[in-house]
C-alpha cells in the first residue's frame, strides 16, 4: 500500500512539473477582466526618445540616454499619461543579454518614477528588413520613420536554424521581468503580417513564416509564467466574422489574454472597430491611433476610448529622429522643400512645448491626471 501511495504521489508530482513546464494557459475572460478592473484608465503613447531613430539606438549601450528618457517620460506624466508602448529588438539580446536587461531595468525604474507602466513589444514586422547592431544611419531628410527596423530581420525570420535564438530572447526577457509590477504587459508581435519594408513578391513567404512563429512566441512567453497579460494587436481586415478573418488575425485573437488593435481612421471607424471586438468579452487596448492628417485625432478618438473604457496609446510623444510628425505620403514625396500642413504624429516639440495646447489640455481633462498648464 505504501509503495502504491508513493507511486501515485510521484506521478502526481510529475504531472504538476509537466504542467508548470508548459507555463500558464491563456487567461480566461474572467482573469483578463479582473486584471483590467484593477487598472486605471490607461492612456499613453508609443514612446521612443527623440534622440533615437529606432529600437536599437534607444537601448544600445553607446546611445542609451537615461536623462532624456527621464525628461520626456516626465512630459508624458505631466499630461496624465500612465503607460507607454516601447519596442524592443531581438539583436539587443543576442549582443549582450545582461547589459540589455540592465538597461531595460533602468528604463523601467525611470518610467516607474513617473507612474508610467510600459507595454513592451517583443517582435515587429515593420520597416527595415536587415537590422544591424552598432551605429545607425541618420534620418533621411523629409521621410517618416526612415530608420525603424524589424525584429527579427528578414534573414533571421526565414532561417529556421535561428529560431532557438528567438526563443532564448523571448524567454530571457520575459523570464527576467515576469513578475515585475513596473510592466503593464507584453505585446508579443507588432502587426505580424504587415508588408513593412519587404518587396511585394516576398510577402507570402514572410507571412507564412510569421504565422508559424506567432503562436510559438506566445507559448515561449507563457512558459515563463508572466503575471502580466500577453497581446498582439489586430490592425487590418475584418475582426467580426471568423469566415473573413485572416490566418494571422485568428492567431492574434485566439492567443491574446487582452485584446489590442490599431486604428488611424476617423472617429466613426474607431468606434466601429471597438464594437467589432466587444463580443469577445475581453479588455480592449488601442495600441496605435492619432494621425491628424488621416482623420485620427485626440479630439475625435480619445473621448470614444473613455466612453468604452478602452486603453488609448497614440503614436509618438516628442518629435525627433523618427520624423513621424511627417505624413505617410512622405515615403513617395519627401517633405524637404515644404513642410506638412499639420503634424501627423507626436504631441510635443523638441523644446518641450505642446504642438497643440488644446490637445494636452484635453488629455489632462479626460484623464483627470497630470499637472496644470503653466
Amino acid at each position: 500500500m505504501k509503495l502504491k501511495f508513493a507511486l501515485v504521489l510521484s506521478l502526481a508530482m510529475l504531472e504538476t512539473v509537466a504542467v508548470l513546464g508548459q507555463g500558464r494557459p491563456r487567461w480566461t475572460e474572467k482573469q483578463a477582466n479582473d486584471w483590467y478592473a484593477k487598472q486605471p484608465w490607461l492612456v499613453g503613447a508609443n514612446f521612443i526618445p527623440s534622440d533615437a531613430i529606432n529600437e536599437l539606438e534607444m537601448f544600445q549601450a553607446a546611445t542609451f540616454n537615461p536623462a532624456l528618457n527621464d525628461k520626456e517620460l516626465g512630459l508624458g506624466e505631466s499630461i496624465g499619461m500612465n503607460t507607454m508602448r516601447v519596442f524592443l529588438q531581438d539583436q539587443l539580446w543576442q549582443q549582450d543579454p545582461e547589459g540589455f536587461k540592465k538597461r531595460l531595468d533602468i528604463f523601467l525604474s525611470i518610467a516607474a518614477k513617473h507612474h508610467i507602466r510600459p507595454l513592451l513589444v517583443l517582435f515587429d514586422s515593420c520597416w527595415e528588413t536587415d537590422p544591424h547592431l552598432g551605429p545607425q544611419h541618420p534620418p533621411i531628410p523629409g521621410i517618416h520613420n526612415s530608420g525603424w527596423v524589424q525584429s527579427p530581420g528578414k534573414r533571421e525570420l526565414l532561417d529556421r536554424s535561428y529560431e532557438p535564438k528567438l526563443k532564448a530572447y523571448v524567454q530571457g526577457v520575459v523570464g527576467a521581468f515576469a513578475n515585475d509590477d513596473r510592466i503593464l504587459g507584453w505585446d508579443v508581435w507588432n502587426e505580424p503580417d504587415n508588408q513593412g519594408g519587404d518587396v511585394e513578391a516576398d510577402v507570402p513567404a514572410k507571412v507564412k513564416r510569421v504565422d508559424e512563429l506567432l503562436p510559438k512566441a506566445f507559448a515561449w512567453a507563457r512558459e515563463e509564467n508572466p503575471s502580466q497579460p500577453l497581446t498582439s494587436g489586430v490592425w487590418t481586415g475584418n475582426w467580426s466574422d471568423p469566415a473573413k478573418e485572416s490566418a494571422t488575425t485568428k492567431i492574434q485573437l485566439a492567443e491574446s489574454d487582452v485584446l489590442s488593435f490599431h486604428n488611424y481612421g476617423w472617429p466613426e471607424e474607431f468606434e466601429a472597430r471597438i464594437k467589432e471586438l466587444q463580443p469577445r468579452h475581453r479588455p480592449i487596448l488601442c495600441t496605435e491611433y492619432m494621425a491628424r492628417g488621416a482623420g485620427s485625432t485626440f479630439d475625435g478618438s480619445l473621448p470614444i476610448a473613455k466612453k468604452y473604457n478602452v486603453a488609448a496609446i497614440n503614436w509618438g510623444l516628442v518629435a525627433g529622429k523618427t520624423q513621424t510628425y511627417l505624413p505617410w505620403d512622405s515615403w513617395k514625396r519627401p517633405y524637404v522643400l515644404i513642410q506638412p500642413t499639420v503634424w501627423f504624429h507626436e504631441v510635443f516639440r523638441q523644446d518641450d512645448t505642446p504642438y497643440r495646447q488644446h490637445e494636452v489640455d484635453l488629455i489632462r481633462q479626460l484623464t483627470g491626471r497630470g499637472t496644470p498648464a503653466k
